[in-house]
């Protein structure tokens, strides 16, 4: 169960700021976010190395994607393309709308159940396939300005334990200072452990099971409004599995 957490607030001078955490099994091997594909030198994102896809990433046009398993479909499956695939299909366009025209018109049956947003300074998006028959389509909604949160089912979900819990303490929390380079109180929460009682240890934002499917890695980027300055988007990464490392400015920005 993955989880983005976004701030939009359009008339800001960082008008969108994204958050991620990436819940996979430890043994499923990855490569952190850098421009891994030669044959999309504009993409910076993570290397799933089993599909050769990616959870989520950036592009030089400021499109920022990502995709989230929905409840009950973890990992690949026999007749299915990877879903990590859409966020690199997603990345080739130059806004996020472009992106998502695109996107809607593709074969759902195609595809595992997912939850996808794709945004960029201007426009977030929230795609949802959640029919296994694809009879439904791609739903596609607009996501409002303020702080939205999205793990495995819908958008600010209320049956979602981890939403409940953590929604508030976003609203609370200072939000990241791309400029004075001060993200601490959201990359603190990214990696919090705690969770509310009722939930266990999976309703945290970083967790690991006895089973050894837990919280892979944290990432902040953060999208500057259109300007004369040539500010460029802000792109935080943090590893936490196989072992925790610190947060770090992703190379290549």
């Amino acid at each position: 169960m993955c989880t983005v957490v976004l701030l939009r607030r359009p008339q800001h001078e960082w008008p969108m700021i994204v958050g991620a955490n990436r819940d996979e099994m430890a043994s499923r091997p990855w490569k952190p976010p850098a421009r891994h594909w030669p044959d999309r030198p504009e993409v910076v994102a993570g290397l799933d190395v089993l599909a050769g896809g990616s959870w989520l990433g950036l592009n030089d046009a400021g499109v920022v994607a990502g995709i989230l398993n929905r409840h009950g479909t973890l990992g690949p499956a026999a007749g299915f393309r990877s879903r990590g695939e859409l966020v690199l299909e997603a990345l080739d366009h130059h806004d996020a709308a472009e992106a998502v025209r695109a996107l809607r018109h593709l074969e759902p049956r195609t595809y595992r159940p997912f939850n996808m947003i794709v945004a960029d300074n201007r426009d977030a998006f929230w795609l949802k396939h959640a029919d296994t028959t694809g009879a439904s389509g791609i739903a596609v909604t607009p996501i409002p300005e303020g702080i939205s949160m999205l793990t495995a089912g819908e958008l600010d979900d209320a049956e979602s334990g981890r939403i409940r819990h953590y929604h508030p303490l976003f609203l609370a929390a200072k939000p990241p200072d791309p400029e004075r380079g001060d993200c601490k109180a959201w990359e603190t929460l990214l990696a919090s452990t705690e969770a509310a009682p009722e939930e266990g240890p999976s309703g945290a934002m970083r967790f690991l099971t006895d089973q050894g499917f837990g919280t892979v890695s944290s990432a902040l980027i953060a999208l500057p409004k259109p300007s004369l300055d040539a500010r460029k988007p802000r792109f935080r990464f943090a590893s936490w599995l196989p072992k925790p490392e610190p947060w770090r400015e992703v190379s290549g920005r």
